[in-house]
């Protein structure tokens, strides 16, 4: 055991040292090959005196497999061996080569090496690699440690005779498919896996496996030797294969532990590994964070990887199973082959430059065709010089760009593959800034490129049939519009000046301004353009933060945009915009809100004048309507109305009005709270009333008890009633599965006994509890932010929060304003992926004394950043 105390502290020291060399190197990935083999031979030399000491029959082999066997060995990948016997042997029959194999297999282990092991007889090997692809594939680069050279020989000539090549193409292409159904079909995941991932080293590997299976080659000289591939699309690979390599390398160093995942806890460690930094030597903060310079340039590599291997798998697949599709020419420079787009000469688009943005306006056009063949893509590839300055200049460019995107329909598909061939960022020169550009701001799950083209397609399906149920308002207004393209350029802009440093509406205001004059956009069309790159924002943070009910919101709102026209382009784009940032971000509430803002607006702009007698005479008139179908007598709502004041009926729509009416006609001035629950009219989660005496910590105990019973609330309307009641809105939505259509039932019960007991328990407000922060939050925490601002009436404050979401944040923020005796009027909550903005309406008279105003935000500000 000394002996192998001896082995295992010289294997680490020495592993050690290799990692330290490695992690030295900076940003260049030149090494990394040299890296991985000399990790190779130093666990490959350390089996072999292992295999020495264990005195084994002579007749058996070690044979390295997986990535072990390609030379290839990571800073915490497992050592992946074979234990080879001749058929003539069985362990199970021989308990002393069993003993034997087990104690060797041990002693790997207490040397250090952590193993991965199997024992066989070649005949077995054979049955397991029929029968099973992965098995089948580990065995294709299998290779010789130490032992039987002979026996080694016997298992690889029987291996190659089994080996199908077309079989094992077709099992690796559809294991190639789930794979990246897995991680979404996408490279551009905020967490990819550097391993697994499209675009990732694994799609490198399936390359040469498959090559290999056809004798085409085991290596990229190889390939390029038998035709697959050129000289320059090799040098490409390899150049991103060693930055993958690298990447993967770090991060296993960065983990102390076998991890393939790009994780947001270690993308600083490997940014800083090389060489990148979030600060100037002087402590300014630089545009881009160290992880997001590493993530782009991670991205920007596996895009290469996706388009490289899609080329040379399509090239092995066409050698292996030739096409017996005749070529149909489509025009003198392009021919329709089985679905696909092929180029009519290698040189087309050096020859012909306006050929490259004529690919996608036939991808367009032309029925039938689904994609671009292996030829047009590697054309692509290699005509990416081409596309220059003078490329982007030349009007015939310009022209083609715009009819692509006044195409009636395949715009989204034309700008995507327009993206993944690098097309879109080499004529539209800011797009290529963007692309893999990172987003660390807790709600968006997509980098800014694919988010841009998220954008471009959910407005794209506004004017689709096929599409209006998803959203009918938008749908409708779509149809009334007659330049589509207008709102597809917006959504090109509208982020595209994210990562400069600075306002990116205003720098995209400005991109989008010069694209339009270069692009010959009429001067209205362009004015409306550059307003909604500018604006993108506002209509979304008037919605969700300010009170819709308040006439001057709506006023100051119908004053910025001007007229219908500009109103519903940027109404369409911000629905879309939302919906394009990540899938938790929108919900019908927020769809709502906006939807409610755009047709007060519209209605401001059609010459109505605020009124705010005449809008509340109007809702109590349809409240009224609404409660006579109720059966309700006549004068039922008499008794509730007369304690409610003209806030009440501004902030509440005539079937809240109604609905509260229904149930509190004859309950008001009870001593027993009333709660009522119903699914929302919104159509996601609850709305909850709540009717009680009020008190200065009823607000914090509602959202208490909602805290404990995993519901997230959205929105709050406080209205205290003349007679001293509380009479409180909620939307809440649960956390958890449970609010599916068939529970909503239940959870109204529930809502309706429980509150009831919270608010009437009374006592001390319980401390609030600590829970788990996401990943995300730790990794990229948002620092907390209060502000504290009387109203333009100088009667009621702002309270302004923005912090790192997390559970129980409201509880918090309304136990603080509770032991102040600040009374909530209004609470709007605005959740943005993991990030929190909420603005409360509030009053008190500790808010007149400017050392309680200070103390309040103080308080805010330290429990928002326990």
């Amino acid at each position: 055991m000394t002996d192998l105390h001896a082995l295992r502290d010289a294997y680490r020291r020495d592993k050690a040292a290799l990692l330290a060399d490695m992690q030295a190197t900076g940003a260049s990935a030149r090494g990394i090959r040299t890296a991985l083999r000399r990790l190779s031979a130093l666990a490959g030399s350390l089996l072999c005196t292992l295999w020495r000491r264990a005195e084994l029959p002579s007749d058996l082999a070690l044979v390295a497999v997986g990535g072990f066997g390609r030379d290839q060995l990571f800073p915490y990948s497992d050592v992946d061996v074979l234990l080879l016997m001749p058929d003539t042997r069985c362990a199970d029959d021989c308990g002393v080569l069993r003993a034997q194999l087990e104690k060797f297999i041990g002693s790997c282990w207490d040397a250090g090496l952590e193993i991965g092991s199997s024992v066989r007889t070649v005949a077995e090997c054979m049955a397991e690699a029929a029968g099973d692809v992965t098995v089948q594939t580990s065995m294709l680069e299998a290779r010789l440690v130490c032992g039987d050279a002979a026996l080694f020989a016997q298992f690889q000539e029987r291996y190659r005779a089994q080996l199908d090549p077309h079989a094992f193409l077709v099992a690796k292409t559809l294991e190639m498919r789930q794979r990246h159904n897995k991680y979404e079909n996408t490279p551009y995941s905020l967490e990819p896996n550097c391993k697994e991932s499209p675009g990732g080293l694994r799609d490198l590997q399936m390359i040469l496996w498959v090559a290999s299976a056809a004798g085409l080659g085991s290596n990229w000289r190889e390939l390029a030797a038998s035709g697959m591939a050129t000289a320059f699309e090799v040098r490409q690979i390899e150049r991103n294969e060693a930055l993958l390599c690298l990447i993967r390398a770090r991060l296993h160093a960065a983990a102390g532990r076998h991890e393939d995942r790009l994780v947001f806890d270690l993308q600083t460690a490997v940014a800083e590994s090389f060489g990148y930094r979030s600060l100037s030597p002087d402590g300014v903060r630089l545009p881009m964070r160290a992880s997001e310079s590493l993530m782009r340039r991670y991205y920007w590599a596996a895009k290469a990887v996706s388009q490289l291997s899609q080329i040379l798998l399509l090239n092995i697949e066409e050698h292996l199973n030739p096409s017996t599709h005749e070529p149909r020419p489509i025009n003198e420079r392009f021919f329709e082959k089985a679905g696909l787009i092929e180029v009519a000469s290698d040189d087309l688009y050096v020859r012909d430059p306006h050929a490259i943005l004529e690919t996608f306006l036939l991808y367009q056009t032309t029925v039938g065709l689904k994609d671009l063949s292996a030829r047009t893509l590697r054309a692509l590839y290699n005509a990416r010089g081409v596309m220059d300055a003078r490329f982007r200049r030349d009007p015939a460019n310009r022209a083609a760009f715009m009819r692509i995107l006044q195409q009636p329909a395949g715009i989204t598909h034309a700008m995507r593959l327009m993206n993944q061939t690098s097309v879109l960022g080499r004529y539209l020169w800011p797009f290529r800034r963007i692309v893999g550009q990172m987003q660390h701001d807790l709600f968006h799950v997509y980098t800014v490129d694919q988010h841009i083209l998220m954008v471009l397609r959910n407005v794209r399906r506004f004017f689709m049939a096929e599409h209006a149920h998803e959203y009918p308002f938008c749908s409708q207004l779509a149809g009334g519009w007659d330049k589509p393209w207008i709102l597809y350029i917006a959504a090109l802009f509208h982020d595209i000046g994210k990562g400069r440093g600075g306002d990116h509406s205003q720098i995209g205001a400005v991109e989008v301004r010069q694209f339009c004059r270069q692009h010959g956009v009429d001067r209205e069309d362009a004015k409306l353009i550059e307003f909604m790159v500018t604006e993108h924002l506002t209509m979304s943070r008037i919605a969700q933060k300010e009170d819709l009910s308040d006439p001057d919101v709506i006023a100051a709102f119908a004053a910025r945009v001007g007229n219908e026209r500009y109103l519903t382009a940027l109404y369409l784009l911000t629905v879309a915009d939302i919906r394009g940032t990540s899938p938790k971000v929108w919900n019908a509430w927020k769809g709502k809100l906006l939807e409610d803002l755009y047709r007060a607006t519209l209605r401001t702009l059609g010459g109505r004048a605020p009124d705010a007698a005449a809008e509340i005479e109007g809702r109590k008139r349809e409240a009224l309507v609404l409660l006579a179908l109720s059966a309700l007598p006549a004068d039922a709502h008499k008794a509730l109305w007369a304690t409610l004041d003209v806030s009440y009926f501004m902030r509440h729509e005539a079937a809240d009005i109604a609905w509260h009416t229904r149930h509190l006609s004859r309950h008001v001035g009870t001593l027993k709270p009333v709660v009522r629950a119903r699914q929302s009219l919104a159509g996601d989660g609850l709305q909850v009333m709540v009717y009680a005496a009020d008190q200065a910590d009823l607000f914090a105990r509602i959202c208490g008890y909602f805290d404990r019973a995993g519901f997230s609330i959205l929105d709050a309307r406080v209205h205290t009633a003349n007679n001293g009641y509380a009479l409180d809105t909620f939307q809440v939505v649960a956390s958890s599965a449970a609010e599916q259509p068939g529970h909503y039932r239940e959870l109204t019960h529930m809502v309706e006994s429980d509150l009831v007991r919270a608010i009437v328990e009374g006592g001390a407000l319980p401390e609030p509890a600590r829970k788990r922060v996401s990943r995300r939050v730790k990794s990229f925490p948002v620092a907390p932010r209060v502000t504290l601002r009387p109203d333009e009436k100088a009667q009621r404050w702002l309270l302004g929060i923005s912090a790192s979401d997390r559970a129980g944040l409201l509880y918090l923020v309304a136990r603080i304003l509770a032991q102040h005796q600040l009374s909530v009027q209004l609470a709007k909550v605005s959740t943005l992926g993991e990030r929190v903005e909420d603005t409360f309406l509030i009053q008190g008279p500790e808010l007149q004394n400017n050392a309680r105003q200070i103390q309040i935000e103080t308080e805010l500000l330290s429990a928002l950043s326990d």
